[in-house]
């Protein structure tokens, strides 16, 4: 049985803080679960929409070269791929310092 919404993810991975874009629905969703509410900032939601279309620009093809094909494949292939390349990225970084 998948968790289904914020509560089915309350009941697998505890309560925490939950961010959002302050669309209308999280604030009560909050209240009801008691569970602390955070809006992020237009400068946080730049921030976070830049990286995201950094890792969607950066892995655009590797969907085209790498589709994961095995039967219940659960994605594992692409999770592995994501924590090389982070670990590349990140080394890259601390190269520069």
């Amino acid at each position: 049985m998948s968790p289904k919404g914020i509560s089915g993810l309350v009941e697998v991975h505890g309560k925490h803080p939950v961010s959002s874009d302050g669309r209308t629905w999280y604030p009560m969703a909050c209240r009801f679960l008691k569970l602390k509410h955070h809006i992020h900032s237009p400068y946080e939601k730049s921030l976070i929409e830049r990286t995201m279309q950094y890792i969607k620009d950066r892995t655009e093809s590797f969907d085209d070269d790498f589709p994961c094909r095995k039967k219940n494949c659960k994605l594992k292939l692409v999770r592995n791929w994501l924590n090389l390349f982070a670990d590349y990225y990140n080394s890259e970084l601390n190269m520069v310092k």
